[in-house]
């Protein structure tokens, strides 16, 4: 059985400074990334690209939805597979590569998430989860380079 899912949000250039893009410099990079019932984001592009650092640039989020991903998928398998996870912190990181051209696309994301389970004994199958979390993951079954996962188990 198939299931299809819409995802519908609104995203509105915010950085007319009254001018609008005369200019490569006459213009802000903001933007607002909405969605009705959620709070608004605030955006732009990476600061070495004349954005605001102050707010996410999409590349920041695409590292945090792979991330995200990979975790909820995580914590299901977990909770089904009789392994109680107490903690889990990710610390993910993403490698984009420009061209002479400007273009860009990433290289790799690596997800490296600390976890504390309650039963040491459960180990092993704790890290094998983390296989089929990746498997699972409609984020990083949807980008075409490399995501690689290194959990660490606290102890």
């Amino acid at each position: 059985m198939s299931r299809e899912h819409l995802y519908r949000l609104e995203v509105e250039w915010t950085g007319n400074r009254g001018s609008g893009t005369s200019d490569y410099r006459a213009y802000e990079r903001a933007h607002e990334v909405r969605r009705e019932g959620k709070p608004t984001l605030p955006a732009s592009s990476d600061a070495s690209m004349r954005g605001d650092g102050a707010r996410w640039n999409p590349e920041e989020l695409l590292v945090a939805a792979l991330s995200q991903c990979h975790m909820l998928w995580y914590l299901h398998l977990c909770s089904v597979s009789d392994v109680v996870v107490e903690s889990y912190v990710d610390r993910p990181e993403g490698t984009m590569s420009q061209a002479d051209d400007l273009s860009g696309r990433f290289t790799q994301v690596t997800l490296r998430p600390s976890i504390s389970i309650a039963d040491a004994e459960r180990l092993d199958r704790a890290r094998e989860l983390h296989v089929n979390a990746h498997r699972m993951c409609f984020i990083a079954n949807s980008v075409n380079f490399p995501v690689t996962v290194e959990p660490d188990f606290e102890r």
